[in-house]
């Protein structure tokens, strides 16, 4: 197990420094201009929502956890060269619109995960709304980026619904590693409209 996870972080880190840097590059529309900013805000806001006290406080496992069904780091992965060996890159060639509409799956997928974790029970429910609507409010933003592809909301809300209970560390608990793993997602989304900005994609 230890060395599929190394193998797996080790093509995830191939894949993420295929990604080109867009500084200097010229966006490739005024959407994506507009839109990618706000995806900086988002991974800010997250990086600092977990080094607040007040939600991971007392959790001393830094393990992270992915549950969405989005295949971001799939779809939005660049054209490796064939000799590569990392198995999850993908034959096919790039897809814009594969790659934004997974990214819309996740931010569906964490705004729900979020508003029905705000629903459950807590220690400090005043406390810990203060450090997460702001995240919330950027997710809605990004939502509404005319860039982005409508996706379906309804099943996730019930899916994510059904994952709290009534103890409040066990709910703060597992809230605390999934905020991590959607850092690590939107460190991801980053590279990706880096990648779309920069428009090698179409090269």
């Amino acid at each position: 197990m230890a060395n599929f996870h190394f193998y797996f972080v080790s093509c995830a880190l191939l894949l993420t420094l295929s990604w080109r840097t867009a500084a200097g590059v010229p966006v490739r529309t005024q959407d994506a201009e507009q839109c990618s900013p706000h995806f900086k805000e988002l991974l800010l806001s997250i990086t600092d929502l977990l080094n607040d006290p007040n939600l991971c406080y007392g959790i001393t496992s830094d393990k992270v956890v992915v549950r969405s069904q989005a295949e971001t780091l799939l779809a939005c992965a660049p054209t490796l060269t064939p000799n590569s060996s990392c198995m999850i890159q993908r034959n096919s060639s790039f897809s814009e619109s594969e790659c934004l509409r997974n990214i819309m799956k996740d931010l569906v997928y964490y705004e729900a995960i979020i508003n029905s974790y705000m629903a459950s029970p807590r220690r400090s429910p005043e406390e810990e709304d203060k450090r997460l609507n702001p995240t919330l409010d950027k997710i809605k933003h990004l939502k509404n980026c005319s860039l982005m592809l409508n996706e379906d909301n309804d099943s996730t809300e019930k899916v994510a619904a059904k994952m709290w209970g009534k103890d409040t560390f066990s709910n703060r608990q597992e809230m605390c590693k999934m905020m991590r793993g959607f850092h690590v997602r939107t460190i991801t989304i980053n590279r990706a409209m880096g990648y779309i900005s920069s428009g090698d994609h179409r090269k």
